[in-house]
């Protein structure tokens, strides 16, 4: 889906990388070093096999096709990055652009699980037996406080993806799709 101009949606361009990512990854995996490097790690040691290109199977078309595939992941990366920098969402009252966003979202999940491990640990006081009497010792911090916490950051994360989402889906960057 892309726009009048042949442009396509941010969304699109997301999943486009990743797909660019996949091809690099197997073009990689077709040339000879990364088959030396493979054959080095692995069980067998036959110094006496050797292997060579099947006679469909050129080694120059690939490294050429690779070349082209990681510039055109380079430039599409660059299209994004330019795509998050300059649109704009209103998160809790405050407008940042989407790499910010994006940042924040990447700082409330480590502070979400960070909150969920502190909830855990304040959900039990500590007893201890000792000379016949029991010592309790209470979490540091109240339960109710960081179940509240943590429910507000999960809340916030929510809203982060709802419009981030809805940014991709709205919002097309300059960057002409292979079809």
């Amino acid at each position: 889906m892309s726009d009048k101009k042949n442009n396509i949606y941010l969304y699109e361009a997301i999943e486009l990388r990743a797909e660019y990512e996949a091809r690099i990854t197997t073009l990689k995996s077709l040339l000879p070093e990364a088959r030396e490097n493979r054959d080095r790690f692995s069980f067998r040691r036959d110094d006496e096999t050797k292997y060579r290109p099947v006679a469909n199977f050129s080694v120059d078309e690939v490294r050429e096709e690779l070349r082209n595939m990681e510039n055109k992941k380079r430039k599409l990366n660059n299209a994004i990055q330019y795509a998050n920098f300059e649109n704009h969402i209103t998160v809790s009252g405050q407008e940042m652009n989407l790499a910010e966003a994006l940042e924040l979202r990447k700082s409330v999940n480590v502070q979400i699980g960070e909150l969920n491990t502190q909830l855990v640990s304040s959900a039990y006081e500590r007893v201890i037996y000792k000379e016949g009497r029991d010592i309790v010792e209470s979490p540091d911090i109240e339960f109710p406080k960081i179940q509240k916490a943590l429910e507000e950051k999960r809340l916030l994360f929510r809203e982060l993806n709802r419009k981030l989402r809805d940014a991709s889906y709205k919002n097309v960057i300059d960057f002409k799709d292979e079809k």
